[in-house]
């Protein structure tokens, strides 16, 4: 017999076909599950009726008991009409008004009945009036038993076939009305009774009819625990399972190679987080697991330095390392970097890019199957079929959400066991996020600089104000410095960004004609970009102008200031990556944001955060807290699906961890999913995987 809840959404009284087809589309709801856990955005008190005398123009919804005396029409041209129905309470005398569908208000609201109306009041004529409200009739309505009405996100497509959040409303209301027996229950007492959660039923009842604030609060605390709860056990599973399966090479011996190069090349003393890094490391390489670690650092923090005597342990105990990096002009800077550091020391580090072709290819690959090449620097072509490592001991995988899964397990694949993994990310991720993007990794955190390093200096500056701008690159120029200066061409698709970007060129050319300017941007041939980009690099031009294509990668550092135009359109995140691309050397940077005058609290909001911190973690929860998990730099090119329905990673984070510890309390009882008392958590669990929730992209 099929389920109640994995019903058809079509056969619920007030659906059918059509109404199925449009919740499909806009909602994807589907079946009577989908329905049901749909939750509302937000609730409006609806258990105080205010006279017409008690109105005020600044109230929010309200409602009032009134009835109808008359109905006007008025012609507005172009077939047209505005509807206005006089109501009034015995206090005073109010307008309802409807810019559309007449006939079908007057045929179901009569002249005489009275009507609960529950809207928003303003003042038009010296009249109070209502603009396509709420009606209901007092009868239908039940006045003693309305609390909090719950108010769901619809789409105007749904809005035109009147299919509002009230038509959502009726339809849940429906559904809980057929629904007589209790909801099953999904998780344990022995979880419900020591956290104070409520029913399940008791959750999914009170969710969508709450009667007080108290009712709504503990439904959503319940059903986000649980939401939050199955995540981190499937993610605590996953990593489970996992380290159980592949054991990972023992690495302990500490030997000539890192003791030369520790003693003999270290370009500067480590500082206290990047020594805790490694010794993190080291630990992992020793324990006969394989090592799955990511490494958090802000742009500039020692994340390669650490990187590079991570691969040293890995070549004293015989085996390769490799570092994989998203585009080639950093997989050359990587290369640089390496063997700037090794300097003299007798350790072949090479370079394995779509660049490299023929007979040096051919010299690379036969090094890397013979075991001479040590270190193996590249992009995706490291993980091509030709590429065959003698012994592959080692990976470091340089921002990782440029990869997908499925290109990381490639380059692990050739390795007899797993090689040890460190995934490095300049991008600061939340705790809370980090917990769920990448809970079966451990995290490592180097929170501080190097010492001697200047903080970035960021100003606000509005667009009217251009002739000091340009005032200060060219100070900054004549004494020797690189400016970079981005416009926003955010989707490769928007053509009047790349205008922008186009003209801009154009007016800082004639702005600066004593200096060389360079052009990037992502409608240009590969080819191309990189040969401006090693132009810049090089210090053949002076100006870099481009547009997000430079925010990973480009080390230049004798570049000292960043011009961002149209700031206002970045994600703080985002204009965080761009500002780290100055700063890296000796001489104080400057970070300039360039924004139009009139901006959105939120946007002015972001650029003072700016303004305020270079710390990468609180703008990352900052970020976090003003644009959800779903919009973070990172989140979304990584694949990462927020199949959320109620939870809020950006402010639950204390649920997040509560759910975590639960959920490892089950998983270290019970790793192999056998145990009788947990049978309902893993049946539980794999009916989730079953749906259509994106579980893989969480795991």
């Amino acid at each position: 017999m099929l389920n109640f809840l994995d019903q058809d959404i079509q056969y619920l009284t007030g659906v059918g076909p059509h109404r199925k087809a449009l919740l499909v589309k806009e909602l994807e709801i589907a079946t009577f599950r989908d329905l049901i856990e749909y939750y509302p955005y937000k609730y409006v008190d609806r258990s105080k009726i205010y006279h017409i005398n008690e109105l005020s123009s600044d109230m929010p919804f309200v409602q009032i008991l009134a009835r109808i005396l008359s109905y006007e029409k008025f012609d507005m041209g172009f077939h047209r009409t505005r509807l206005v129905a006089h109501v009034s309470d015995g206090t005073g005398v109010a307008d309802i008004v409807w810019f559309s569908g007449a006939k079908y208000i007057m045929d179901s609201y009569k002249v005489g009945t009275e009507y609960v109306v529950f809207g928003r009041p303003t003042i038009f004529n010296n009249r109070f009036q209502f603009a396509h409200p709420d009606l209901d009739n007092v009868s239908e309505l039940q006045l003693s038993q309305m609390g909090m009405q719950p108010h769901y996100i619809t789409t105007e497509r749904m809005k035109k076939s009147r299919l509002t959040s009230r038509a959502i409303e009726k339809l849940t209301k429906t559904l809980l009305d057929n629904k007589k027996e209790p909801f099953a229950e999904t998780l344990p007492p022995f979880i419900i009774k020591p956290l104070n959660l409520v029913s399940r039923d008791e959750a999914l009842r009170n969710v969508h009819y709450p009667k007080t604030p108290d009712d709504m609060s503990s439904a959503r605390y319940r059903l986000k625990f649980e939401e939050l709860f199955y995540v981190q056990l499937n993610i605590l599973r996953y990593a489970s399972d996992q380290r159980r399966k592949y054991r990972g090479y023992i690495f302990n011996n500490v030997g000539s190679i890192f003791n030369e190069f520790y003693y003999e090349h270290l370009p500067f003393s480590l500082t206290n987080a990047q020594k805790r890094v490694i010794k993190e490391i080291r630990k992992d390489m020793g324990s006969g697991r394989q090592m799955n670690r990511l490494l958090q650092g802000d742009v500039g923090s020692g994340k390669t330095l650490v990187a590079l005597m991570s691969m040293l342990i890995a070549i004293d105990n015989g085996y390769q390392a490799c570092i994989m990096a998203p585009t080639e002009i950093l997989a050359e800077q990587h290369l640089a970097t390496l063997r700037d550091f090794l300097g003299s020391m007798d350790v072949r580090v090479e370079l394995l890019t779509g660049i490299v072709k023929g007979k040096q290819r051919k010299v690379i690959l036969e090094g890397i199957a013979d075991g001479s090449v040590k270190i193996l620097v590249g992009t995706h072509a490291v993980i091509e079929d030709p590429v065959q490592f003698f012994r592959l001991g080692f990976v470091v995988v340089d921002e990782q959400h440029r990869f997908g899964v499925a290109q990381r397990a490639r380059l692990w694949n050739k390795s007899n066991n797993p090689p040890h993994v460190l995934v490095m990310t300049a991008t600061p991720i939340p705790r809370t996020l980090a917990m769920t993007i990448y809970g079966d990794l451990d995290v490592s955190v180097i929170d501080e600089l190097p010492p001697g390093r200047k903080p970035v200096v960021t100003i606000h500056k509005y667009d009217d104000a251009m002739t000091t701008l340009y005032n200060g690159i060219r100070q900054q120029i004549n004494e020797g410095r690189q400016v970079y200066i981005v416009f926003p061409l955010i989707k490769e698709s928007e053509k009047i960004d790349l205008k922008n970007l186009e003209e801009g060129f154009e007016t800082l050319k004639v702005a600066f004609p004593e200096f060389r300017l360079s052009k990037v941007h992502g409608k240009m041939k590969p080819t191309e970009k990189e040969e401006e980009m090693r132009r810049f690099v090089a210090g053949k031009t002076q100006i870099l102008v481009a547009t997000t294509v430079i925010e990973v990668g480009v080390n230049v550092p004798n570049a000292s200031v960043m011009v961002i135009f149209n700031a206002e359109r970045f994600g703080l995140s985002q204009l965080h990556q761009l500002r780290g691309r100055v700063g890296r050397g000796a001489d104080q940077s400057y970070c300039i944001l360039v924004s139009k005058r009139k901006l959105s609290d939120v946007t002015r909001r972001r650029i003072d955060i700016m303004c305020e911190t270079n710390d990468g973690f609180q703008i990352a929860e900052a970020d976090l807290k003003l644009r959800g998990p779903g919009d973070l730099e990172g989140t979304q090119q990584s694949g990462i699906a927020f199949d959320l329905k109620i939870a809020d990673i950006a402010r639950d984070g204390q649920l997040v961890q509560l759910a975590r510890d639960e959920a490892r309390k089950i998983v270290e009882s019970d790793p192999f999913c056998v145990k009788t008392e947990y049978k309902m958590l893993w049946q539980r669990l794999d009916a989730l995987r079953k749906t259509n929730i994106n579980w893989a992209a969480i795991s």
